[in-house]
């Protein structure tokens, strides 16, 4: 088929690169893997993890080394924009499609899957999906079935089949809404025996299905159709009144919408969480807003999404939070009791929905809260079991709205009918996929915040909690060093697991400002770790008062503020929490040179014996790790402590780490990863009933013994 570059698009990116690709020429599968990533590289193409692509080649059948077709196809999971040859799955054309000859009908769709597996060519590759029949019975070298908003606007339309038709001139068939498989394979392969010549189809509701000759004629093909959807609405914008209606109401200042935003999403993450703990994510993004301040929202919203890719990340359908924009929000106990309501009205609802549709042998009722949460004039916020998941769904909620904004302006919007929401919701395939799912860690799902943790101890606790699962959000007084371990903690764990902040623990307004940023990129917090400290070693002469000011200012004072913030947002979640303070050897022993140090670690000690007396009632911990001597990559060596320390024992800065390691029962030197094994050890569930405790981290040291 001819296709001709555009000379420009206004609606897609052109990122094809001729020289780039004349090195793979040849190699079918690489054109496959590049043309794959370039899609997948606009999100007005495809969402995240959404669609899948395919090309057939030649290759030799290892068995008979003759030369037979296969298919090359994305498997199942992954995401187009970052795939690579592991993340395909490769069949024999020819067997696959001789499984119409033991097909038996819609009933039976979900056997066909395991059949998949004997027209495996590549027995390394990945697992085959559902979607890859739709690539199979299609006869074209190289196959695009992709999610653009904007074409899956026009197939959620209600005359969605009449627009395509007349758009495209019959150049684009039409196959009506059916869950993706099998059969749907045969019904994508009727439509082309049908309308010949025709170089795409849509699928209702669904998406789009391009396709080449080669690689390149793919590409253009499918920009070239989505650019036409695109162009289309964009003409029709306006036409029949203002989008959605036009507004109801204004949205807050920015500044403003954040610090609602921050206020309620604690309370918001703990009443999603009622049977899973989750993470929040919240955006306010423009597209967002204009739809939750229409006046469609009442409208438009409860109707759900079309696209499967959609709701099965987002739900059936949001939750409009009953809040006014600029509401006052301080009383996290009043605004619970106001929204409590309408999460049981949602929750009802979903039970409802779940209880009439289900079929025998349906799996049983998921977590029935919701993951879309709509706060109009301030934003949305989605709620999901990690943080990634929590940001998927909201990038898939702002494609439901473009597809609802644009199926408005061309026509009305339908969203798939209830039963047929279900059907994928609950699938059984779906289900055995939701099974196979690693088992989540044991931190996944809770949010940390380690005071000092760009650096030393703090660093070494935030690092174990992240891979623990636990997103974490790192702080520091020095932006350079906040910044480097930032960078270093997304490349381990990833951008999704990370958020950081400038903290001052002796200032309020800087330790708000951080909780304000767990709150938005998290939803809040669930673990403390009162890290953060200096040290200075110096007898009573010599003591100044400002040394000793500054001392108690950062450690026992820093400890109070931190610990005062943190409780006010693990009580507005309600989920309980872990308060972990890292003291010292030297709050029970006696040391030389060390009256200002000691005593403000003693301080820390005991406020840490009251805040656990106090605060359990919330199920909120508060427990002490005890170090002692933690040499190695520890700030607490600098700033003269290590000479101060070595002038007390009478010996030098480098005898210190032997010194320290021999003096312990265990003779052994301490790391920061001592420590933040034993932080975990209070927060990685196995000491859920303990509380008010002290764990001493210090080789042994006998007269740091408390009991």
């Amino acid at each position: 088929m001819a296709i001709e570059k555009r000379d420009n698009y206004k609606h897609v990116s052109y990122l094809w690169d001729d020289e780039k690709a004349k090195t793979m020429a040849g190699d079918e599968v690489a054109l496959l893997i590049y043309r794959s990533n370039l899609l997948g590289a606009d999100l007005r193409l495809t969402n995240y993890g959404g669609g899948n692509t395919s090309c057939k080649a030649m290759a030799k059948n290892p068995l008979t080394g003759e030369a037979t077709e296969v298919m090359w196809v994305k498997g199942s999971g992954g995401d187009i924009g970052t795939l690579t040859k592991s993340g395909l799955a490769a069949l024999y054309v020819d067997r696959l499609r001789s499984l119409k000859n033991v097909y038996r009908g819609l009933a039976h769709e979900d056997e066909m899957v395991e059949l998949f597996n004997h027209c495996i060519y590549d027995l390394a590759s990945k697992a085959p999906s559902i979607d890859t029949p739709l690539h199979g019975f299609l006869p074209f070298n190289h196959i695009d079935h992709l999610h653009p908003d904007a074409a899956i606007a026009i197939a959620a339309a209600k005359d969605g089949q009449q627009i395509t038709q007349t758009l495209f001139g019959g150049k684009i068939g039409w196959v009506p809404w059916q869950k993706p498989g099998f059969d749907l394979g045969l019904q994508l392969k009727q439509c082309l025996d049908e309308n010949p010549g025709i170089k795409g189809i849509m699928l209702g509701s669904h998406g789009l299905f391009t396709w080449g000759d080669t690689a390149y004629e793919s590409y253009l093909n499918t920009l070239d159709v989505v650019e036409t959807c695109a162009q289309y609405l964009e003409d029709h914008y306006g036409k029949k009144g203002p989008v959605f209606g036009g507004s109801k109401i204004a949205s807050l200042a920015s500044n403003e919408r954040l610090s609602q935003a921050a206020a309620l999403a604690p309370v918001l993450r703990g009443l999603c969480s009622s049977h899973t703990k989750m993470i929040g994510h919240f955006t306010d993004d423009e597209r967002v807003l204009e739809f939750i301040n229409s006046n469609d929202l009442d409208r438009l919203a409860p109707l759900g999404t079309s696209c499967p890719d959609h709701f099965l990340r987002t739900k059936i359908s949001p939750l409009v939070l009953p809040l006014t924009p600029a509401q006052d929000l301080s009383d996290a106990t009043a605004i619970k009791a106001q929204l409590t309501p309408a999460f049981e009205d949602y929750r009802a609802m979903y039970a409802n929905y779940y209880n009439t549709c289900k079929h025998a042998n349906s799996p049983a009722m998921r977590d029935a809260n919701p993951v879309v949460l709509l706060y109009p004039g301030v934003g949305m916020f989605t709620f999901a079991k990690d943080k990634q998941t929590a940001r998927v769904a909201a990038e898939f909620y702002i494609n439901a709205i473009n597809v609802m904004r644009g199926a408005e302006a061309v026509s009305e919007y339908t969203s798939l009918p209830r039963q047929e929401a279900f059907n994928i919701e609950y699938w059984l395939l779906e289900e055995a996929k939701l099974q196979r799912m690693p088992k989540p860690k044991s931190l996944t799902g809770r949010v940390a915040l380690v005071t000092g943790s760009a650096g030393g101890i703090g660093k070494a606790i935030a690092k174990k909690f992240a891979a623990e699962g636990a997103c974490v959000i790192l702080n520091d007084i020095n932006q350079e060093r906040l910044d480097t371990a930032t960078e270093e903690f997304k490349q381990l764990f990833g951008k999704d697991a990370v958020s950081a902040a400038l903290l001052n623990v002796t200032d309020e307004t800087s330790i708000t400002t951080a909780m304000q940023e767990a709150a938005l990129a998290f939803g809040g917090v669930d673990i403390v770790v009162n890290n953060a400290g200096i040290s200075i070693s110096k007898s009573i002469a010599e003591h100044s008062i400002e040394e000793w000011d500054r001392l108690y200012n950062i450690l026992v004072k820093g400890q109070f503020l931190v610990s005062k913030a943190a409780i006010a947002v693990m009580r507005s979640q309600a989920l309980g929490g872990d308060i972990v303070n890292i003291v010292s050897k030297n709050s029970v022993v006696a040391g030389p040179n060390n009256p200002g140090y000691g005593s403000a670690k003693a301080a820390q000690a005991h406020l840490t014996r009251l805040m656990a007396a106090e605060v359990g009632a919330d199920k909120i911990r508060v427990n002490t790790v005890n170090p002692d001597a933690v040499i190695a990559d520890s700030n607490i060596w600098a700033g003269g402590w290590a000479e101060g320390r070595a002038k007390a024992y009478g010996i030098t800065v480098e005898e210190l780490p032997a010194y320290y390691a021999k003096r312990t029962l265990l003779n052994e030197a301490i790391l920061p990863e001592d420590i933040a094994n034993a932080c975990y050890a209070f927060v990685g569930g196995l000491l859920q009933k303990s509380t008010g405790n002290i764990l001493n981290v210090d080789g042994g040291v006998a007269n740091a013994f408390v009991r």
